[in-house]
């Protein structure tokens, strides 16, 4: 009785481990390291980047594009699962992230720039054309490539962050902040000004953890008192403030994070704000060609219910204003890290809408 109790026990045990085991591995290649590359690309700066081809005849390459202040990491749900569906992967960590060229000087992040510096990451690996597919300040860049290169690719996704219209930066920054106010009941981007003052990157930097809380919380209204608003988010760092995190993130995959911003810095990071509250964005804008304002391909958009700054009501209609072609939408009962919290629907989602392009 005894011997058969401990041999019981031990199968228990045995499966545990296993299964301790199976998930560890499973995690671990999420993003596998010996898949990265970096390369040159044409204006001369470092890109390094996730690249697994296709391992189904038929299957296209997916360009995934990340945003702030993440690498190309925030994406390893989606690798994981498109991978063992046979797509092709190319993963950047976008400019001033990860593996990538840090510039510190705002001039180096205007979107036309990053797009070409996208296709010649493309061009890399010849892959001739490919869906996009965005995340906050990668969907921006996947709306520009829509503008600059619509005939390298067959399809657009956004997922957040919907297209960000260049007539949005007709206004200034303090007169974009005065709308949102009036509409929404506070400035909406007002953490953008605090994201472009000197000195920014240190208080960010000295309260790491205060920082992650709030921008990835488990409760998203912290976004409208806490993170939002001008001035919130600096007294919020400065207070040295705490909440909980979102679920949707490991205590490991938190510390990972924090080491990462740690090691970096952010001072490269806070340059996609700084060309938005300056004029740097707006004067690249008027290189699009107009013909090129709308787009003319198939368009996802997943929008987050529970985004107080990627408002998903704006987000549609904005996306509605732009798109010529099928356009599917899809809303999600999550806040901005959408990719992360609603990993399983976004990418049962995604693959349905890409099987019936």
């Amino acid at each position: 009785m005894l011997y058969q109790a401990l041999t019981a026990v031990f199968c228990i045990l045995s499966a545990f481990s296993a299964l301790a085991a199976a998930q560890t591995a499973s995690n671990a290649s999420l993003l596998d390291p010996s898949l990265y590359k970096n390369v040159n690309v044409s204006r001369g700066l470092v890109y390094h980047y996730y690249y697994s081809p296709p391992s189904q005849v038929g299957r296209p390459t997916l360009l995934l594009l990340h945003g702030f202040p993440s690498t190309s990491y925030d994406w390893r749900h989606q690798v994981a699962f498109f991978q063992d569906e046979g797509y092709g992967l190319v993963v950047p960590d976008m400019l001033g992230y990860g593996g990538t060229a840090k510039p510190v000087d705002p001039e180096f992040y205007e979107s036309s720039l990053i797009s070409r510096d996208m296709v010649d990451l493309l061009d890399a690996e010849n892959v001739n054309e490919t869906i996009v597919i965005g995340h906050d300040w990668g969907s921006k860049i996947v709306g520009r490539l829509a503008n600059y290169f619509p005939e390298r690719f067959s399809a657009f996704a956004f997922f957040s962050l919907g297209y960000f219209p260049p007539a949005v930066l007709e206004r200034s920054y303090a007169e974009l902040n005065n709308i949102t106010e009036q509409v929404f009941g506070y400035g909406i981007f007002g953490y953008w000004g605090f994201f472009s003052t000197e000195g920014a990157d240190n208080i960010i930097e000295s309260h790491l953890d205060s920082f992650f809380d709030v921008t990835f919380p488990a409760d998203n209204i912290f976004w409208i008192t806490d993170f939002a608003p001008p001035g919130a988010l600096q007294a919020w760092l400065e207070a040295n403030r705490s909440t909980a995190a979102g679920s949707y993130i490991t205590p490991e995959e938190r510390a990972s994070q924090i080491d990462a911003m740690r090691d970096e810095g952010m001072t490269a990071a806070l340059c996609w704000y700084e060309i938005m509250t300056s004029t740097i964005e707006r004067d690249d804008d008027q290189g699009i060609p107009q013909e090129n304002l709308t787009i003319k391909k198939p368009v996802f958009l997943g929008a987050a219910l529970e985004d107080y700054v990627a408002v998903a009501a704006t987000q549609i209609a904005a996306i509605l204003q732009v798109s010529e072609n099928t356009t599917t939408i899809q809303q999600y009962d999550s806040g901005h890290w959408v990719i992360l919290e609603a990993k399983d629907q976004v990418n049962s989602d995604l693959l349905s809408w890409i099987e019936n392009l």
